[in-house]
């Protein structure tokens, strides 16, 4: 039994890893490419307008690898995860039912008039779809995060005889305390991933002497994009999610944080450390006295529950992996912060166009809002653990109990495989279209 949860939680891990790699772009770039329809409807400088029409090929790539890697994870919650379906179906299934019907075929319809459309459309026309694509991603994103809001935060139902849950609130699937801190984060997330990508394809540019006036746009918008987004991923998102995880979940919060024993005069901040889970402490750890709680209640000498404060089995069943998650993204996060905040006085100074060390700083960060953006979303999840719905499902009693643990290690195999071709054509066709660069056509 162990070994076939742990593989059902590995093989959903991978493919929902891997499929928010793209999500995470297309979100943010959707505003990307509306601020730069907007910038041409305002100056008409032909240099927005084909940014707008480049962005969006890259947008349009990795819409259609985040179908194909999304529609696997549907079926794995009928064959590996068929429990949970059955006794929480009524719930999530019409939030995810909303995100299919109306969500995705919204950004679907519109992303083939933005790019097909432009002469037969007119420019606000085109303007509008451009809009209309955001507004189809944005809503999957908040669907998607209102489901996931309801497994860590329930709320609106009631649990029939036989162990089915039921909605008996539509709304408050919408009013979750839960949602709208998470939603506003992780979108401030997925745009500080769009900006660094467009800063980063902008740098490669001016670094190459190619394409200099298009980097030079790309630079400037990410970088003022991502200094602002990355502020707001901090706070007040970021301070927004912490404080529902210290309310709701407060074993979470004591895991994330290393806290092991309840500390009298306030808990102070740790900065490196490496949880020892046998003897319930944090090794070699660096810390800052008291810090954590004031960031958490304003109050220098606020108690944080320790683990000590609670019963072993509600633990989350992976606190390492926890604590470096959490750790990993808000050490990138900070990073994101100071760089963005280091090119953007450059380019107020005038001067970040031929300061070589930033630019190739922001082309060697490109892969690292992925990462902070994989541990965020890992640190919510393995957060949750040991419940698939908070303190009313556990994870063991929500796998299908007849799919045996080789049955999906075969298929796991399988995703790997058929996910690295698809990653490895991805990388081309990205970089065949990075490497060509915008067009811009002389009228």
């Amino acid at each position: 039994m162990e070994d076939m949860l742990f593989y059902d939680r590995m093989q959903f891990a991978f493919t929902i890893t891997f499929h928010y790699l793209f999500p995470q772009l297309t979100m943010g770039l959707s505003l990307m490419i509306v601020y730069f329809k907007w910038k041409y409807l305002r100056t008409k400088i032909d240099k927005y307008n084909e940014s707008a029409k480049f962005w969006m090929k890259i947008f349009a790539l990795n819409f259609a690898m985040g179908v194909v890697t999304g529609i696997p994870m549907e079926f794995q919650f009928g064959t590996n995860w068929a429990k949970f379906s059955e006794l929480t179906g009524g719930i999530i299934g019409q939030t995810l039912a909303m995100e299919g019907m109306f969500s995705f075929f919204l950004e679907s319809s519109f992303l083939g008039l933005f790019i097909f459309g432009e002469k037969l459309l007119g420019h606000k026309l085109h303007f509008l779809t451009s809009l209309m694509v955001f507004i189809g991603s944005w809503a999957s994103g908040f669907l998607i995060i209102a489901t996931h809001s309801w497994m860590q935060h329930p709320v609106g139902y009631e649990v029939l005889e036989n162990g089915k849950f039921v909605l008996n609130n539509f709304s408050a699937l919408f009013s979750n305390v839960w949602l709208w801190p998470s939603y506003l984060h992780n979108q401030a997330a997925s745009l500080v991933t769009a900006s660094f990508v467009v800063a980063a394809v902008g740098a490669f540019y001016l670094l190459n002497n190619k394409h200099n006036e298009f980097g030079k746009i790309f630079v400037k918008t990410g970088v003022i994009f991502g200094l602002i987004s990355s502020l707001i991923v901090a706070f007040p998102t970021g301070d927004l999610v912490a404080k529902n995880v210290v309310k709701y979940q407060p074993v979470t919060f004591a895991a994330m944080e290393g806290i092991f024993e309840t500390e009298e005069g306030g808990s102070e901040i740790i900065l490196i450390g490496q949880p020892n889970v046998q003897e319930k402490k944090l090794d070699n750890k660096i810390a800052v006295p008291n810090i954590l709680s004031f960031l958490t209640y304003q109050q220098w000498d606020a108690e944080i529950k320790g683990l000590n404060e609670f019963k072993e089995e509600d633990y989350p069943t992976n606190i390492p992996g926890l604590y470096y998650a959490y750790h990993i993204m808000v050490g990138l996060g900070t990073i994101f912060i100071g760089l963005m905040l280091l090119a953007a006085v450059q380019l107020f100074r005038k001067k970040l166009y031929k300061t070589k060390w930033i630019l190739w700083s922001l082309m060697f960060m490109l892969p690292f809002p992925y990462i902070a953006n994989t541990t965020g979303w890992y640190t919510a999840e393995l957060g949750r653990q040991p419940w698939l719905v908070y303190n009313l499902l556990r994870t063991a009693d929500g796998a299908s109990p007849t799919v045996s643990s080789g049955n999906t290690l075969f298929t796991l195999l399988g995703f790997i495989g058929l996910y690295l071709l698809l990653g490895l054509l991805f990388l081309i066709l990205a970089g065949k279209i990075i490497n060509k660069g915008p067009q811009l056509i002389k009228h």
